[in-house]
């Protein structure tokens, strides 16, 4: 057999607080449950607290397949919580508890290891928001190999991003995944002019990015390389919550990008697995088999 992928998701792991119940979330976490089911092998890094909610975690995560290997237990801390609420479009909104266990993530010489053998990371601003995880993450993605994926998925959460934050990241990042509402955002820090497009090349080109990937909700979504564009759009669906559903495509397009796909079947697999995350209830419904790969 094939030696599997392997990529992690590192950053913030917490509890979504819904009004009637409570699952693990966390964009990077989430990332790494999806190209798990995908095929890869696929790790969260994170750090939760020395109590019930962080046990329970280590136990839910461990029941579902998922790799516990590089969550790191902080005795200080508790573990992350977000209280998550719907507007009424279904779109949801995140007060995240400030000086959770993730913001406490340390470099160890295990993380140093699993760095240098990485193919792919997907990391946000969030849990950059303490100085200790911001420094932890930015030297783990400089200690993986050059030809590894590095995606940066801006995750916008409340004030926790500003202009020096965000163009660090892009400097260490090769792929780049945002939002048409984050491309406002990014805009004003940068500088960008133009109609949409033409904003996405000048961030593209300005960090030089090996791929740019732009989410427009129920618009679809583009794929840029300094070569080339490829547009899709979204896949219809019966929505029930898009909790996660961001994360699922990232994940999908990492998984596409590591088998060498073309940007078109990227892009299509990509939407048709964020589409079904957004037919079911939470971040980590089990993918069906038919978007399972093999190396």
């Amino acid at each position: 057999m094939n030696k599997k992928f392997i990529v992690a998701g590192i950053g913030e792991l917490l509890w979504d607080v819904f009004p009637h119940r409570a699952r693990i979330g966390g964009a990077p976490a989430n990332f790494a449950w999806h190209c798990g089911q995908i095929g890869a092998q696929a790790y969260p890094i994170s750090c939760i607290g020395h109590d019930a909610m962080g046990q329970r975690m280590r136990t839910e995560l461990a029941q579902s397949g998922v790799a516990t290997d590089y969550l790191i237990t902080n005795e200080k801390y508790p573990t992350g919580q977000a209280k998550v609420t719907f507007d009424t479009e279904g779109k949801p909104n995140y007060e995240i508890v400030m000086d959770a266990a993730w913001d406490h993530l340390t470099l160890t010489a295990e993380l140093k290891q699993l760095a240098q053998n990485l193919d792919a990371v997907s990391f946000g601003s969030l849990a950059q928001r303490s100085t200790a995880s911001r420094e932890t993450i930015q030297a783990f993605i400089e200690g993986m190999p050059e030809q590894s994926l590095k995606i940066f998925d801006v995750n916008l959460r409340q004030s926790f991003h500003s202009k020096q934050l965000i163009e660090r990241s892009l400097q260490i990042a090769n792929i780049l995944k945002l939002s048409d509402e984050e491309l406002d955002i990014l805009a004003g820090y940068f500088n960008l002019n133009g109609p949409e497009i033409e904003q996405l090349q000048q961030l593209q080109a300005r960090f030089d990015l090996r791929l740019l990937v732009y989410t427009r909700g129920s618009k679809g979504s583009q794929l840029l390389t300094a070569e080339t564009m490829h547009e899709t759009p979204c896949h219809p669906v019966d929505m029930i919550d898009s909790v996660g559903a961001g994360d699922s495509f990232t994940a999908a397009i990492c998984m596409g990008l590591l088998h060498q796909w073309p940007l078109n079947r990227i892009n299509i697999f990509a939407n048709q697995v964020a589409s079904f995350v957004c037919s079911q209830t939470g971040a980590t419904p089990i993918l069906p088999q038919q978007f399972t790969l093999s190396k």
